[in-house]
């Protein structure tokens, strides 16, 4: 088998060699057509040419960049070419390059070195793999964890697609076109129903006790509302499929527009507490990767039945609460938790179902701004001891570009109003943001969010098991929760020059 040299670590496949350290290469060889070497007739070619410089022919390279992995700048490459120091006619004059203690490295020992390792590379079929398998491999392996599993690379990322409308300026605000493609008016109203439907409900619920005939009608109602668990028991029986897969949420995400990123499989015979990060202002990429259809997580995980957790109160909201329920959504009580984790899946067990925990809560909302990431979590233990409870795997989820869609007051610059702020979150558990956005009509004003990406990649799933007795001790909620952070830590530093990379600052997580 012909030799081949070395370049950062990996042996690279055989090409042409000369004295220009610059050739760029063109072809391919078809490794069909390779008349096969002897391999002790190779190892003396090649130890005869790199003794005297000549160059020696070899099948050339693609002409690709994979990512500049075999650039120059690497430190291996560096080395080697270093310790070569050829002269401009291509022989090695065998002195060293800044290093008194390195000796001279000839052709002749990187090719040695390359058939000592060339069993390395080779595919189950014994075929040598190509060079970009070589280097994603080495890739992985520099990114592996302790116990051996390193996050994939995701190339797909949900960026805007700008129409280059011209707008209108009015006393400093921008207006929209008269023409805008009749999709994009259609996400605006998409959007502009999700941030209504609380508002627009409630106020329906209104108007018709306004009529005594609805009376009959409202007044039982009135009494199934308050009497009804189904927001708690867990049986997920007002949940419709259909309704979370209309075209509507369709056009929802496709206003900023919004993806979900897949980066490991998820067995149905687990259960799983998915934590999302960070709130945001509404936490629009929890809603809409979570509580519809339409970023496909049912397609990437099939088998698993995910239901989107929210605050208890919202199920006393008339028509909002039935509204939420055939979405799916569930109350983030405790009781709620439980059953949900143990009722379902194909031996009514819980297994094969998810829930997801906006982590951070409302006091992580008055958190959110642009180009930051500061998460509420150091004192969230809550939905770790649930998973020792139930016995379901933590997996960790970052909404990039969450914090985006909204501008609202900073705490440092104003804080008589964030003051109030903390004070309505004590007495009534929610807060009031003081935020803006967009209008519906303008670009600066309002309260729409912004047309901004948001990419949700779902991270590794932590292996947990089921704790003995009804309460897990301390020390395995705090190992736990340890283990949690570390994992978010480690989804952000991966994907941040990918999908942050309009941050003003790295994340930050506090109490």
């Amino acid at each position: 088998m012909m030799s081949s040299p070395v370049v950062d670590g990996i042996p690279v496949p055989n090409r042409t060699h000369s004295s220009e350290s610059n050739e760029k290469v063109t072809t391919v060889p078809n490794p069909e057509n390779e008349q096969p070497a002897q391999p002790e007739q190779s190892q003396n070619q090649d130890a005869t040419n790199g003794a005297n410089g000549q160059s020696q022919e070899r099948p050339p390279l693609p002409d690709r960049d994979f990512e500049s992995s075999i650039s120059t700048s690497n430190a291996d490459f560096d080395d080697m070419m270093h310790s070569n120091n050829e002269t401009p006619n291509g022989k090695s004059n065998g002195t060293t390059n800044g290093d008194s203690d390195s000796t001279a490295k000839s052709y002749a020992a990187v090719a040695a070195e390359a058939d000592e390792k060339d069993g390395e590379h080779q595919d189950t079929n014994g075929l040598e793999k190509s060079y970009a398998d070589v280097v994603a491999d080495r890739d992985a392996n520099d990114n592996k964890d302790d116990d051996g599993w390193s996050y994939p690379k995701l190339p797909i990322t949900a960026q805007f697609d700008d129409p280059k409308a011209v707008s209108l300026r009015a006393g400093g605000i921008r207006f929209a076109p008269l023409r805008v493609p009749m999709k994009r008016r259609l996400q605006t109203a998409a959007v502009l129903f999700h941030c209504m439907s609380i508002a627009t409900l409630v106020s329906a619920f209104w108007l018709i006790c306004a009529n005594p005939l609805a009376w009959p009608i409202i007044i039982p109602y009135l009494i199934h509302l308050a009497l009804s668990t189904a927001g708690t028991n867990g049986n997920l029986t007002y949940r419709s499929e259909w309704i979370r897969s209309l075209k509507i949420w369709k056009l929802f995400t496709g206003y900023f527009p919004m993806k979900l990123h897949k980066t490991h499989e998820l067995p149905t015979d687990r259960k799983y507490i998915f934590g999302y990060h960070p709130h945001g202002i509404i936490s629009h990429g929890a809603f809409a990767a979570f509580g519809t259809n339409a970023l496909g997580f049912r397609e990437l995980f099939p088998g698993i039945t995910n239901t989107l957790l929210t605050l208890d109160s919202n199920f006393r909201l008339p028509f909002y609460r039935d509204y939420i329920m055939l979405l799916g959504l569930q109350s983030v009580s405790k009781e709620s938790i439980w059953n949900l984790l143990s009722k379902g899946g194909p031996k009514n067990d819980g297994k094969g179902r998810a829930v997801t925990i906006v982590v951070g809560g409302a006091r992580e909302s008055l958190e959110a701004q642009p180009g930051s990431l500061r998460l509420i979590l150091k004192s969230r233990k809550g939905f770790v001891k649930m998973a020792l409870r139930t016995g379901a795997d933590l997996v960790p989820v970052i909404g990039f570009g969450e914090n985006d869609l909204y501008d609202q007051l900073s705490p440092k610059t104003h804080p008589i109003v964030h003051r109030i702020q903390m004070i309505l979150l004590k007495v009534f558990k929610f807060t009031v943001p003081a935020l803006h956005g967009r209008g519906v009509l303008n670009y600066d004003v309002g309260l729409m969010p912004y047309r901004r990406p948001v990419n949700i990649v779902i991270g590794r799933p932590l292996r947990v098991e089921r704790a003995h007795g009804s309460q897990p001790a301390q020390e395995d909620i705090d190992e736990l929760h340890e283990r949690y952070v570390q994992e978010i830590e480690k989804l952000w530093e991966t994907y941040k020059d990918q999908f942050a990379t309009n941050r003003k600052a790295d994340m930050e997580i506090f109490a």
